[in-house]
This record gives C-alpha cells, structure tokens and sequence, in this order.
C-alpha cells in the first residue's frame, strides 16, 4: 500500500458549547490539516496520486473554513465544533471530492496546535 500525505493551514474561530473552561469563549486557531489518502496501485508514471491533485482536494474541501467561525457552518449546526468533529468533517468531505480517482481516504488529522493533534479514520 502506498500513502500520499499533503498538509494546509486554515485559520478558524470557534467555541465550545458546554464546555467548562477557557474553550466555551471564542477564540481562534490557526490548524494544521494533514490528508492521508492510499492506494495499492499506481499510474503509468509510477504515483499513486499527484501531491497536486490531492492537495487542491483538501483545499476546496477544508478551505471553506478559512477565516470563519466554524460555529456558523451547517455542519457544525448540531455538532460541537472541536479538533475531532472538524477532522471527521474534513474526512467526509474529502472522502466525496476524491470519489474520481482510484485511491482511498486513510486518514485526516488536525494539529490546534503545534504539540496537540487529533486522528480520524473509518
């Protein structure tokens, strides 16, 4: 199996409903968004998928939350905006947007801060 693993950064507000402590107020993160797709094949040129493509796929699909509160997004309507509901949205998203190419979303994951990351997979 090989993987393809591309990152970006988006900037995104948000709080935490019930939450007891500093996270129930608005603030802000600046996120790392790292991809992981796979595949056991490759094209005729010997990728499994273009650093490129891949990267443009996240973009649109995690891009949609750059500067903005991620409270105010439909998706967010019914769930806490944390770490873990962002990455499980960001997998779903991309996970439809990758659906034209022969690979296979393996993972998201995203860093709220430079030590602090989560992982969602299916």
């Amino acid at each position: 199996m090989f993987e393809v693993t591309v990152t970006t950064v988006i900037s995104a507000a948000h709080h935490l409903s019930g939450y007891k402590g500093k996270c129930e107020n608005n603030h802000g993160h600046n996120y790392k968004v790292e991809a992981t797709v796979g595949s056991n094949d490759q094209d005729q040129t010997g990728l499994t998928l273009d650093f490129g493509i891949l990267r443009k796929l996240l973009e649109q699909v995690a891009g949609k939350f750059d500067h903005s509160c991620l409270n105010d997004h439909p998706e967010f309507e019914k769930l806490n905006p944390s770490s873990e509901n962002l990455a499980r949205v960001i997998y779903q998203a991309l996970k439809a947007a990758a659906e034209d190419y022969p690979v296979k979303v393996i993972r998201i994951r995203v860093w709220e801060t430079e030590g602090s990351f989560v992982t969602y997979y299916e």
